[in-house]
């Protein structure tokens, strides 16, 4: 018998996004916070580069924005851009009264007294810092507020599940505990997707292993719309090594006049556009698998050793400290560095206060389509994203809630069919070639026949992966693979819907940028051939 929880927001995820939310909120309102993984285990917290805002006399919200909008390749809703860039400030101000410890400007050359990068794209700079572990710091943060606020519940090990919906109107939803095994009903006024972006979906990703689209997939289940799902953004230089596990080097080593390097010394970048290092992502991504194909090389490199020794502990101590683990120092030695998927672009469509097309449910963050990032996110954008729209979202929510409604009472989870299963490795292997063909066929470089190829072995997946899933009890590892594969179909369908190559999406097949498809590509589960099954859904 599952338990049911009641509660006036339920919050799914536990990142930067997610415990935002939770602490604009008022404390007269009861909050659970249902944490997939450790507080460690998110991508807010490996973030290392910063939080973009304008802070200095000679910048301008008009210059972070133009520079947003040119990042984005026209895909970028301006409205939503300058709304977004002109709360940086503010954003900043809150954090630093909450205790976050940002890097200070020792020379007193900075007006803001804050220490500032530039990062790729930025024509200023304007990102504001923690050394280089600002999402350590950021999570860190609002995590101990959190645990603070009587009226904020966490429930720790919680995988949502699907949500419940009634009508157009979404009710709650079912998690299961990864402690006792049993999965638990949430019932809330309103519920919130923090859950985060789909990178695990490849082979190599700079993000942690939780990046596994839940949030997208449960929206879509339950029939929420999405976008932009083909814009994936792949981190141009984490460190390569067998052991290292998919650790981002900060673009702001880039930005504190790091050159990226070919096996001979020779730097390669300014034959790929005038900006060299500074590039936007996708041109440095696109660049460096070029070079590695060409010359059939496991790596590039990158370095920073012409600094002083003083400089790069000092700004970059995290690195630093992380790459002398696998004998790499890089006072005096270039960093080898490959591209890894990094950042989900696209995700559930919300408008400018993160309400989706479902009654009740809301979305922030990387999980989302706000019209932010376009084809192609700017750095230190996401951290930015994550701040002001867990505040509008919040502001949204406060305005709604009714005070002493009775919950109503929502079924319970039905596992009375299933069994337990004998054979795990069916998960373990769908898991591994769906992520490896994801990486073959619908990375950085695509063509029509690598995406048909990798749509037709999606279908295989979903069909085995269903039956699989209506046969036995649930688990961790087969509810992320469940979750995974739709946002693989999700992502391979976008990317065969633009017939052009546009921001971090490059087809060999349309090399060119072609107007006439300056839109968002929208998929709605109502209109979809492969329409989804919603599951767990109160019949109205």
């Amino acid at each position: 018998m599952s338990k049911q929880f009641n509660f006036d927001v339920v919050i799914v995820g536990s990142g930067a996004a997610g415990l935002s939310l939770a602490l604009n909120l008022p404390t007269s309102a009861s909050i659970a916070i249902l944490a997939k993984n450790n507080f460690d285990q998110y991508a807010s917290y490996f973030a290392q580069g910063g939080i973009s805002a304008v802070l200095e006399p000679d910048d301008s919200v008009e210059m972070h924005v133009e520079d947003t909008l040119i990042a984005g390749a026209g895909l970028c809703d301006k409205t939503v851009v300058t709304a977004t860039a002109a709360a940086g400030a503010e954003c900043i101000q809150w954090l630093a009264d909450l205790g976050m410890p940002f890097t200070r400007d020792r020379q007193d050359v900075s007006a803001s007294g804050y220490h500032l990068t530039r990062e790729g794209g930025h024509s200023k700079r304007r990102v504001v810092h923690a050394a280089d572990a600002t999402g350590k710091a950021l999570q860190q943060t609002l995590q101990a507020h959190a645990l603070e606020h009587k009226n904020i519940r966490i429930f720790n090990d919680h995988v949502a599940i699907d949500l419940i919906r009634q009508g157009n109107h979404c009710l709650g939803l079912y998690a299961y505990n990864r402690d006792d095994q049993h999965v638990n009903v949430f019932s809330a006024q309103k519920t919130v997707l923090a859950t985060g972006g789909a990178s695990k979906v490849y082979l190599y990703t700079s993000n942690p292993d939780g990046s596994t689209g839940d949030g997208i997939a449960m929206a879509w289940r339950a029939g929420c719309r999405v976008a932009n799902m083909e814009f994936i953004q792949f981190h141009p230089t984490c460190l390569y090594h067998p052991e290292a596990k998919s650790f981002l080097v900060t673009e702001a080593v880039r930005g504190e006049g790091g050159k990226l390097l070919l096996p001979d010394g020779e730097r390669f970048m300014q034959r790929f556009d005038e900006r060299g290092e500074l590039a936007p992502r996708d041109i440095v991504a696109r660049a460096i698998d070029h070079e590695m194909k060409r010359l059939g090389i496991d790596c590039v490199y990158l370095d920073i050793s012409h600094k002083s020794r003083a400089f790069i502990k000092s700004h970059f101590p995290t690195i630093y400290e992380r790459c002398r683990e696998f004998d790499i120092d890089i006072t005096r030695q270039p960093i080898p560095v490959v591209p890894a998927a990094h950042y989900t672009c696209g995700g559930v469509i919300i408008d400018a206060r993160g309400k989706t097309d479902l009654d009740n449910l809301y979305a922030v963050g990387e999980v989302t389509y706000s019209g932010l990032h376009g084809a192609n996110r700017m750095a230190s954008n996401s951290l930015l994203e994550c701040l002001v729209f867990a505040k509008t979202a919040a502001e949204d929510i406060q305005s709604h809630l009714k005070t002493k409604i009775k919950p109503e009472r929502l079924p319970d989870w039905d596992e009375s069919q299933v069994t337990d299963s004998d054979e795990d490795i069916v998960v373990a292997h769908n898991w591994d070639e769906l992520r490896r063909f994801m990486w073959d066929y619908v990375g950085i470089v695509r063509t029509d026949k690598r995406l048909e190829r990798a749509l037709n072995r999606t279908r295989l997946l979903i069909r085995e992966i269903n039956e699989y899933y209506g046969n036995y009890k649930v688990s961790a590892d087969l509810l992320e693979l469940r979750n995974l594969v739709i946002v693989a179909e999700l992502i391979i369908r976008s990317a065969l819907q633009r017939k052009e190559s546009r921001g971090l999406h490059y087809t060999l097949d349309y090399p060119d940028t072609d107007d006439k498809q300056l839109k968002p590509t929208i998929l709605d589960p109502e209109l979809n051939l492969s329409k989804p099954a919603k599951i767990s859904l109160i019949t109205p």
